[in-house]
């Protein structure tokens, strides 16, 4: 574990009053950097495009102020040291030069923004953080990492004096100013919790109890009132060598969680659509609408089989883990379908908290032994040319607090299939995707659509019909595009109108 000074020094401090003794070494940027943190109990965070983590550097042994360490394990003597609680910002000041404003040139009524982007990295592995949580505190706003561990949160300008939250279970969850982040794209390193091994060892958990009781709490800790969510939604179909993408940010009329998910009611905002205009092949089949199975995946309102009492004898669980998130303690379940059943049922893992039994997370899978048998549930239309196996369906679900009360965070399902054209001897891989991230609760009028407003839910949303708006996202909070995305997105023109 990393030491934290028992004083830290105030804000903005440069850093030269703290002292170092660092041994002559050399390694990586990221490697030393590391060094001065685990001597000073800083950790960096810094403009990925501004410091090159791989390049290799040397340090002479000797006392070093922190600002001094950094200028010679960078070697570059422009940078500046701003310090903030237990962060130390490293940039470049940039000359601002103010642009005379003629009176009646200033528009109040527009709201201004200031963005946040970053990649969230393991700070021993270097592996990115997939499915992030970025939030705002004591704010419903937020967003998560692509599968790159990348993220870019968008926000009025009234929250630049607002702290941001950045989580995920099993890690530290770490606070810092939104000014020290703004308009930079900063890689920021985090810590994995370390649960003392007597907790491990001394507590008995008993697996079905923990989920009786979850459910029993679902009074207290989710909402009984409808509310809005403003949700940014994504699918995507890769086959052979082509994709297909859909990106929409939705309004979405939630009703609590007594009620049925059928009385619940989405709006689209935008969207677009990317389509291979190469692609030869024809599309070998359609998959169920995925915006209805993102309501379905609520599972606190909709409990799943796993999940209710009269089910449970057809699986077996066990109590497999603890871990944390917010710096709270989380029991890990695991559950398997019972031997003596070979219908397709479900296995994965639980994670509630230890306090209050809220569910924090779900990762569950259709049982890969039997998932075969579940092709023809899974697709709405396919072409009589092809055999379309499953070979894994995977769904993860998250829910976030707000106010003491937890609403859907992210919601993803991998759905991979094997794909034979008839009288072929070779089979091709096609992957269905969807995922939906919360970046808006809203609890205040709230109320129902009109019939005009709302989309239908069960249609093959990829063939819902739009036109696209060149200034597309705007403001919006959405899920970056991953490395593999962009190159896809970069290949076409959406200047003009798709239906």
């Amino acid at each position: 574990m990393m030491a934290v000074p028992a004083i830290l020094p105030a804000e903005n401090q440069n850093g030269q009053d703290i002292k170092i003794k660092m041994p002559k070494c050399r390694g990586s940027i990221y490697e030393l950097l590391n060094r001065v943190s685990g001597q000073s109990g800083y950790l960096f965070i810094y403009d990925s495009q501004l410091i090159e983590n791989d390049r290799i550097a040397r340090i002479p042994a000797g006392e070093y102020s922190l600002q001094e360490a950094v200028h010679k394990i960078t070697g570059n003597d422009e940078l500046k040291i701003r310090i903030m609680g237990n962060h130390i910002l490293l940039y470049v000041p940039v000359e601002v030069i103010p642009v005379p404003v003629q009176a009646e040139e200033i528009k109040t009524e527009e709201q201004k923004f200031f963005s946040l982007e970053g990649t969230l990295i393991d700070r021993m592995s270097g592996e990115p953080i997939i499915y992030g949580t970025i939030s705002v505190s004591n704010h419903p706003n937020g967003t998560v990492t692509n599968q790159n561990g990348s993220f870019k949160l968008t926000l009025p300008d009234s929250l630049l004096t607002s702290n941001i939250r950045f989580s995920h279970i099993g890690y530290i969850t770490r606070e810092i100013g939104a000014a020290l982040l703004a308009e930079g794209h900063i890689n920021f390193y985090m810590d994995q919790k370390v649960i003392p091994l007597q907790e491990i060892v001394v507590r008995v958990v008993d697996p079905l109890r923990t989920i009786r009781e979850m459910m029993l709490r679902r009074n207290q800790n989710y909402s009984h009132e409808p509310v809005y969510l403003t949700a940014f939604y994504r699918e995507g179909v890769e086959y052979k060598n082509s994709m297909t993408l859909s990106e929409a940010v939705f309004k979405i009329y939630k009703t609590g969680y007594v009620s049925s998910a059928g009385s619940e009611q989405v709006k689209m905002l935008k969207m677009r659509r990317i389509v291979n205009p190469d692609d030869k092949d024809t599309l070998v089949a359609k998959i169920k609408s995925s915006i209805s199975s993102c309501l379905l995946l609520d599972l606190v309102k909709n409990p799943p089989e796993f999940l209710l009492q009269e089910n449970q004898p057809q699986y077996v669980y066990t109590h497999t883990d603890i871990t944390t998130i917010e710096d709270r303690r989380v029991y890990v379940i695991s559950f398997t379908q019972s031997e003596l059943i070979t219908d397709p049922l479900y296995c994965g893992e639980l994670y509630i908290d230890a306090e209050n039994f809220s569910l924090l997370k779900i990762r569950f899978e259709i049982n890969p032994v039997y998932v075969r048998k579940t092709s023809d549930d899974l697709i709405v239309r396919k072409s009589k040319n092809f055999d379309i196996a499953a070979e894994r369906v995977v769904y993860e679900v998250t829910y976030k607090p707000w106010n003491g009360i937890y609403y859907i965070n992210h919601i993803r399902g991998d759905l991979n299939f094997k794909v034979r054209k008839r009288g072929r001897l070779f089979s091709s891989e096609l992957h269905v995707w969807f995922e939906m991230v919360n970046c808006n609760t809203e609890t205040q009028d709230v109320r129902r659509f009109t019939n005009e407003e709302r989309i239908s839910t069960r249609d093959i949303f990829s063939e819902t019909t739009f036109i696209y708006d060149k200034d597309f996202w705007g403001n919006l909070n959405v899920i970056l595009p991953e490395e593999k995305l962009k190159e896809v997105i970069k290949q076409y023109n959406f200047n003009q109108e798709r239906k």
